[in-house]
């Protein structure tokens, strides 16, 4: 595509944020004064054209900072990377948490997902705008899952400048979010990722027996706590070794697939194409997740230490941590982290003096549930537009630059480090044959005690919503998020695996379990998922993009009731979903009939 620049100029505030990441320009190729330059030729595209990867932190760069897009920032964001313009407005109008338009320096994201939607968040957003009322130079806006759903309602204020402030507030309340918004600096301080652990302290913990005992901003700390053990076994073993303890422990992806781990780092390792990636997936991004952020907040060297030992089973020397933008305090414990354990040799060029060199790049995401998806993610990364690419090739052969990556989510990287302290059949020996293991479950919605909890595979969901509290008159749980299913109180023996949920016609997914009393509105929140999957939906492939907006449509008249009858709504709803399940590029359209689906055929929504 050829480069077409608009007139428009940056600021200086903008031309600052961009140069404040790049360096300043060194051609008039990239942007520099032309006055005295010698324009016979230009210098400096080849190399621009090797940084396309870096457009998504340039426009975090000139969102942070300014608090939206100009299309003067835009133009010299695009010189700087020699891309075209079109292309970068493409992705900038991607993510929610970019605007293209003016609009305040504070924007204020009220969560109107199904735990927070559950606890009374449209009242909330409109006690927020009748307090700020217009000009208070505050941006309100109704957002999909801030990942916070142990403690809602939940907001989040970001205020632009240089630093950008973050405040979260949860649970928030008119006072509290306005707070936030108006003086994000002297908000409350959020609360220890602990707080999200009910089971803090049981000595029976695998997964999060380091959560609220390390510091988690001590290295030190977490050494004294077992820390690097995984890695010097993972040493002594070399990666083939590795890659065996894996496959013989059984452990499957946790993020919902549930593929063998060992296969994935297998089939990467032996693929003669290099260089070789290993990309964590920290964008959880489902409604009613919430496991890894409590991971990356309360034991942040542990990921660090497993991306570690993945990369060096599978040959990477390079690693990128995506990690969604809502999550502010967990991006600055994994960069400090990250600087931290590249300061004691435990990254970079001579990791534990073993020769083995390996490094981890953090990228924050912008707001896209859909980069989630593995491949939208790569695309994500590279500076595109997060849509999902077709398959085959596979990532194992061509995933990130088009090279063999492996990518894992945080929960499945973790499982790593007791599978090489304890051994292969001891972890194997935890859970069940087919699901193998702890598990964490984030449990939310109409319950005394939510939070991230960790059982062996095999636990019951009664025995989960035991723990968490849950009353007596649950009308519904929902299980694997708004892509999965619902289940009904009579149903609570459904033993939690992978292989007990399929059984049980429905999902695991990603560990995520809703529970809801009979105060919810089942109609109300149903089309709350039709609209999150409308909003999520990339686009890309057509049974998605228009059967999402069609069911949406169909919600919407079932719960006006207007148009047509509710029988002949729910029989399109069905078409629409087979075409969505059946055609669908990605699993965004493959499931997202399947929450509406359950609650019609097991809990009687509509009846």
């Amino acid at each position: 595509m050829d480069l077409h620049f608009g007139d428009s100029k940056p600021t200086d505030d903008e031309r600052a944020a961009v140069d404040a990441l790049f360096g300043p320009p060194e051609s008039s190729w990239e942007g520099a004064d032309r006055s005295g330059a010698d324009l016979r030729w230009a210098r400096g595209g080849r190399e621009a054209r090797d940084r396309r990867d870096l457009l998504l932190p340039g426009l975090h760069a000139i969102n942070d900072r300014i608090g939206w897009i100009s299309e003067g920032a835009l133009g010299y964001l695009c010189r700087r990377l020699t891309v075209p313009p079109a292309e970068a407005y493409g992705v900038a109008t991607f993510y929610a948490m970019f605007s293209v338009e003016p609009r305040p320096a504070t924007v204020l994201h009220v969560c109107t997902d199904l735990a927070c939607a559950a606890a009374g968040a449209p009242a909330l957003c409109a006690g927020i705008e009748s307090r700020l009322g217009p000009g208070s130079g505050v941006a309100v806006e109704r957002s999909p899952c801030l990942g916070l759903c142990e403690r809602a309602p939940a907001a989040l204020a970001v205020k632009a400048g240089d630093p950008v402030r973050t405040a979260v507030s949860a649970p928030t309340n008119v006072e509290a979010a306005v707070l936030a918004a108006s003086a994000p600096d002297s908000a409350p301080e959020e609360r220890p990722a602990v707080s999200a652990v009910p089971q803090a302290g049981d000595r029976s913990l695998i997964l999060l027996n380091r959560v609220g005992v390390v510091d988690p901003s001590s290295l030190d700390d977490y050494r004294a706590h077992g820390g690097y053990t995984a890695l010097r076994r993972a040493f002594a073993l070399g990666p083939a070794g590795v890659i065996r303890e894996v496959t013989d422990s059984g452990l499957l992806g946790r993020g919902g697939a549930a593929f063998p781990t060992g296969r994935k780092w297998q089939a990467t390792a032996s693929q003669p194409d290099h260089p070789h990636y290993l990309v964590c997936n920290a964008d959880e991004s489902e409604p009613g997740t919430f496991k890894d952020r409590v991971i990356m907040e309360g034991d942040p060297y542990a990921l660090v230490e497993a991306m570690t030992v993945a990369a060096y089973a599978v040959g990477a020397h390079q690693g990128y941590l995506y990690l969604r933008g809502e999550y502010p305090r967990a991006v600055h414990r994994m960069q400090y982290a990250v600087d931290r354990a590249r300061a004691r040799g435990l990254l970079g060029g001579d990791v534990l003096g073993q020769g083995y060199a390996f490094d981890i790049e953090i990228r924050r995401g912008a707001g896209a549930y859909i980069c989630g998806e593995e491949t939208a993610l790569f695309n994500s990364i590279e500076g595109y537009r997060g849509e999902p690419r077709s398959k085959p090739p596979f990532p194992v052969e061509k995933g990130l630059f088009g090279r063999p990556t492996v990518e894992n989510n945080v929960e499945t990287l973790v499982n790593v480090l007791p599978i090489l302290t304890m051994g292969a059949p001891a972890y194997a020996a935890i859970g069940t044959s087919g699901s193998t293991g702890p598990k964490l479950f984030c449990v939310s919605g109409t319950v005394d005690r939510p939070g991230v909890y960790e059982l062996p595979f095999g636990t019951t969901l009664g025995e989960l919503l035991a723990l968490a509290g849950v009353g007596g008159d649950l009308r519904a749980v929902l299980l694997g998020g708004a892509a999965g299913g619902f289940v009904r109180p009579d149903e609570l023996d459904v033993p939690l695996t992978f292989e007990g949920t399929r059984a049980a016609g429905t999902t695991l997914g990603s560990g995520v379990v809703m529970a809801f009393d009979d105060t919810v509105p089942m109609p109300r929140l149903l089309l709350r998922i039709a609209e999150f999957f409308r909003d999520e939906s990339c686009g890309q492939c057509v049974p998605c993009r228009v059967g999402t907006v069609r069911q949406e449509e169909a919600l919407h008249r079932i719960v006006e009731r207007t148009g047509a009858d509710a029988a002949d709504d729910i029989a399109l709803l069905r078409e629409v979903g087979r075409a969505m399940r059946d055609a669908s590029i990605c699993g965004l359209g493959q499931t997202a009939w399947n929450a509406v689906e359950s609650a019609i055929d097991r809990l009687g929504a509509y009846e």
